[in-house]
């Protein structure tokens, strides 16, 4: 089992951890404790309503990411989730080659449609058409720099012969994981992908998020074990896709150490390779020391 950490964006939260010091000590606190990754959001213009009714903050993830290649050298760098309808694929690709470039291959590109509405509509992206987005900016973000230059008709651009040099570290091009717990999301996985990110919530959280509900690891089981068919039916080996499971997040010390070790246990046995962990952001002393006591009682443990 790997484990990423979720960066804290805690509505009111400490204010030290949007500080570069902030940022680079739980990074290094990260990696020193055995995290395999470090993940930040994407939430470039949410409204008000979703962050006083259970949202969060957020930096800008690529750039967040980069700075976290500074100050680390080993730690996996992902985007959870970067919402690519939200963007021209071109700057995408010339962000993500970037910040590879600095992180000397460490990134992660975890992508997905999006779902808040007034933030689609804030960005001038049109909402019905998210998933037709999505789907055209994965073409691109899976181009290969050596190829030369790059020629694409898009939806609302047009690249002809256009330069994207210099490429990222990573050839072709830096791992796509695809987040939701949706049957296109799988077909994403099984035709493009190298990693999988379910959100195993109750039914009222995916509506929110306008997805499907996975709501335990029994679930989890069986919507791995679909994913897994349908990367033979597309002749792919399904062992070589990461599954990144996503559950109980900032209270998962609360309910005590030996019950988190049986979840990660749980999680294993479900199929999921990799545990998402997000410590709280209340202050930043107590963050530091969740990590800590989660990388020295789990990960060590484990």
């Amino acid at each position: 089992m790997r484990y990423t950490l979720l960066y804290p964006m805690n509505v009111g939260g400490d204010h030290r951890l949007r500080r570069p010091e902030g940022i680079a000590r739980i990074a290094e606190t990260a990696e020193r404790l055995g995290f395999s990754a470090i993940a930040f959001t994407d939430h470039p213009a949410p409204s008000a309503k979703w962050m006083e009714s259970g949202g969060h903050e957020s930096l800008d993830p690529l750039t967040a990411l980069a700075f976290v290649a500074g100050v680390t050298r080993k730690i996996r760098l992902l985007t959870y989730l970067l919402v690519l309808p939200y963007r021209n694929p071109l700057l995408v690709l010339k962000q993500a080659a970037t910040a590879d470039i600095v992180s000397s291959g460490r990134l992660t590109l975890g992508v997905g449609a999006g779902y808040l509405k007034s933030e689609f509509a804030a960005l001038g992206v049109d909402f019905a058409e998210r998933n037709d987005l999505l789907d055209e900016a994965v073409e691109l973000l899976r181009y290969d720099h050596q190829q030369g230059a790059l020629t694409f008709e898009g939806r609302h651009f047009t690249a002809d012969s256009q330069s994207q040099r210099p490429g990222p570290i990573q050839l072709p091009h830096p791992p796509l994981w695809f987040g939701g717990n949706s049957r296109l999301s799988h077909r994403r996985v099984a035709k493009y992908g190298q990693g999988w990110m379910p959100l195993i919530r109750d039914d009222l959280t995916t509506r929110t998020t306008r997805t499907r509900p996975l709501s335990s690891p029994n679930e989890l089981a069986t919507a791995t074990r679909d994913l897994r068919q349908l990367l033979s039916d597309n002749n792919r080996d399904p062992g070589s896709i990461d599954v990144q499971a996503d559950w109980q997040r900032a209270s998962a010390l609360e309910m005590g150490i030996d019950s988190v070790r049986d979840s990660v246990a749980e999680l294993s046995d479900a199929g999921a390779n990799w545990v998402l962990f997000e410590p709280r952001g209340d202050r930043l002393e107590d963050t530091v020391d969740a990590i800590y006591q989660y990388g020295e009682q789990v990960i060590g443990h484990v």
